[in-house]
């Protein structure tokens, strides 16, 4: 065997690892975009956790296939220029990259992969209005806090009066 179909059997290895460690995989066509909106990009993605890298099309397929997830993508949008964001949870991939494609003006995001379930763009960017778990959680904690300071500033209110 050649060196090149070692090197390739090692990237879609590395793929295949990434996908069984992502909770969500988003496919982009990255045509368009400049150096400094890539590197803004890939800088935003790498703040939340989220892996994004170029693959050749070809070398996806096998990966998921591999995988037994042939049910996953969709043939048809893997093709042209594909840029892959393997995300730690159900959101943030999402959460960055929609808003930026639709800021820089870019082909935009072909479908995704959530939780090992193909998701068309349309899904994609109801997805990216979810706020992140981070965010989830603070919102909950004031909701339930909220009922407890509204008592507490009440029965300082009556003790002000009765003092």
């Amino acid at each position: 065997m050649g060196a090149n179909f070692d090197n390739k059997k090692q990237i879609v290895s590395e793929i295949k690892d990434k996908i069984s460690s992502a909770k969500s995989i988003i496919f982009t066509d990255y045509r368009g975009i400049t150096v400094a909106q890539d590197t803004t990009l890939r800088k935003k993605l790498r703040e939340a956790g989220v892996s994004y890298k170029v693959y050749k099309n070809r070398l996806l397929k096998i990966a998921f296939d591999e995988l037994g997830m042939s049910d996953a993508y969709d043939v048809k949008m893997l093709e042209g220029t594909t840029s892959v964001a393997f995300g730690p949870d159900e959101v943030s991939a999402a959460n960055i990259l929609c808003p930026l494609v639709k800021e820089y003006g870019l082909a935009g995001v072909k479908f995704g992969v959530v939780n090992g379930k193909y998701t068309d763009a349309e899904g994609i960017e109801k997805l990216s209005k979810i706020p992140s778990k981070d965010v989830l959680i603070a919102m909950l904690m004031g909701m339930l806090n909220a009922p407890m300071s509204a008592l507490a500033r009440a029965l300082n209110e009556i003790a002000k009066k009765n003092a």
